[in-house]
């Protein structure tokens, strides 16, 4: 992996009695798009916390950037919008950029070439001098985006970045992530919008119950498993005997057969299979998996995303 610029080893948070983190061991790389999937209550958010420096662990340890988390050396050099955030509505969007980036210690000759780049790039270059009290739910997504980028961060943490966003806000996000990637920034994405994660993201992570069970390279989980959507006449019960050997979920309604193998490699047998017994096949359709239904399998039918 690259020179890592998020490293978490057995962090832990207690409230109480309720713990909301049991260990997140996890390692992130340089220019790595990482997304951070789980349902409500898994320890998303208080795991993002952690690695911020907003929340102490009960346990553990985590370096960002090669510094202790919660350092103002690793703040400095990070971005973050979180999902429910409040700025100040009096301010203009130029205003907000300007602020924010006095905060992170810019100088006033780098904001003034800064600012207006980055309102350009978010699609609030005729809106910079509006109040944000006016700004609609999107354009307040926007504006939260262009402050967590003022300081041209080494990390980017985005929470629920394209909530409140119309088709073309997704897209631009897809575009902000891949051209902070493409830099050589970390992004650490949380979305419940998995289409947007499996477009975005390099690898993700899955938490339950406050620790990582899986993590998976994107696609990889493709070679894993086949689903293949058969039509067929003439299926004979004595080829779903043979075939039960061969596969898993066998359901066949009507002419259709649905079925699940471990690899296509499978595939070949599955058809002559049916074919020496006597089926006139019509279509073979191998099914794509999603990260959807990776989640689902994953965290059950009913995650509570």
């Amino acid at each position: 992996m690259a020179t890592l610029t998020i490293d978490a080893c057995g962090l832990r948070k207690r409230y109480g009695s309720r713990i909301a983190v049991r260990d997140l061991t996890l390692q992130v790389g340089r220019g790595e798009a990482f997304g951070f999937l789980g349902p409500n209550g898994a320890g998303k958010s208080t795991s993002i916390k952690m690695l911020l420096g907003l929340v102490r662990p009960t346990g553990g340890s985590a370096l960002l950037l090669g510094q202790p988390v919660g350092t103002r050396e690793a703040r400095a050099r990070i971005g973050f919008l979180p999902e429910h955030f409040r700025f100040y509505d009096w301010l203009s969007a130029t205003e907000l950029l300007l602020f924010h980036g006095r905060l992170c210690g810019l100088k006033e000759d780098v904001l003034r070439r800064r600012v207006p780049r980055l309102l350009e790039r978010v699609g609030l270059g005729t809106q910079s001098s509006k109040a944000i009290r006016s700004f609609s739910k999107g354009m307040m997504q926007r504006v939260g985006l262009a402050q967590a980028m003022i300081n041209d961060p080494e990390i980017l943490f985005l929470d629920e970045p394209t909530s409140g966003l119309d088709p073309a806000g997704r897209k631009l996000v897809r575009d902000v992530i891949r051209e902070q990637r493409d830099r050589g920034a970390t992004v650490f994405l949380n979305s419940h919008l998995l289409g947007e994660v499996e477009q975005s993201c390099d690898r993700v992570a899955f938490i339950r119950e406050g620790r990582i069970v899986g993590m998976y390279r994107m696609g990889a989980w493709q070679g894993e498993r086949t689903e293949v959507e058969i039509k067929a006449s003439h299926i004979e019960p004595s080829a779903l005997e043979r075939l039960a050997g061969m596969a898993c979920d066998l359901r066949l309604e009507g002419q259709l057969l649905r079925l699940s193998l471990d690899g296509q490699d499978r595939l070949p047998g599955v058809i002559r299979c049916l074919v020496e017994s006597g089926a006139e096949i019509f279509s073979v359709i191998p099914q794509r998996v999603s990260l959807e239904d990776l989640f689902l399998k994953m965290m059950g039918p009913d995650p509570g995303l």
